[in-house]
């Protein structure tokens, strides 16, 4: 259509453009309410065609990541075959040290074996597992006796 035709070009000067003395195609009821107003109701296929997403929950949220307080000693003995596949493992005096507490690990109990000698580095320990730790040859310290062994 040339503009020249269009309604717009014809009412000019003219308050309600060819719609009646009273506001009509004025306010916000013509557009079928404010803002997302409708969205369920008569303007579902606005939804359907633009913004299938609006409505639902979508993906997973953790919210905290979980703390792992405590190991095992077989649980030390693979972390200790990861870290020298990478390798990764630095050694003081001789023998490996596992930081647990780095890793955020606090607590080292006794399930299983160990057959190196390491020195492991974690806040507590069960008596189990320091006198396993000390058949093999190793030792068990604390993050802030670390510091006086390393030196």
């Amino acid at each position: 259509m040339g503009t020249r035709h269009r309604k717009s070009r014809k009412h000019r000067g003219s308050r309600t453009c060819g719609w009646g003395q009273i506001g009509q195609h004025r306010k916000t009821g013509s557009k079928g309410g404010r803002g997302n107003t409708g969205m369920h109701k008569h303007k579902w296929t606005w939804v359907l065609r633009y913004n299938r997403d609006y409505f639902g929950k979508h993906g997973f949220h953790r919210p905290n990541k979980p703390v792992i307080n405590s190991i095992n000693l077989i649980q030390l003995s693979t972390i200790v075959e990861n870290l020298e596949r990478e390798g990764k493992v630095q050694t003081v005096k001789g023998l490996p040290v596992v930081n647990l507490a780095e890793l955020g690990i606090r607590k080292l109990v006794a399930g299983g074996r160990i057959d190196k000698p390491l020195l492991v580095v974690v806040e507590k320990w069960s008596e189990k597992a320091e006198k396993t730790i000390k058949e093999a040859g190793g030792n068990l310290v604390t993050p802030k006796e670390l510091e006086g062994v390393a030196s």
